[in-house]
């Protein structure tokens, strides 16, 4: 009988999956660092007259009469 020969293809598939997972893991960390920044430079670009734009469309659509008088079951 003939020795068996000792195949390394498990361990070269058990690299190959680590290598991926840890290129997925470097890909994901650096679309989260990416989306913070984002995030910053959004929050960062409100000036106050932005601010004062929005409260006063939020004041307006506070106050506007969105009772229009219809009964919604009666059109079904």
């Amino acid at each position: 009988m003939e020795p068996e020969k000792k195949s390394s293809g498990a361990l070269v598939g058990l690299i190959i999956i680590i290598i991926i997972l840890v290129i997925g893991g470097i890909y994901m960390w650096q679309l989260n660092e990416n989306a913070k920044k984002e995030i910053q430079f959004q929050n960062n670009t409100v000036t106050n007259e932005d601010s004062a734009e929005l409260d006063t469309l939020d004041a307006e659509l506070q106050t506007t009469d969105t009772n229009t008088g219809v009964d919604v079951n009666a059109v079904n």
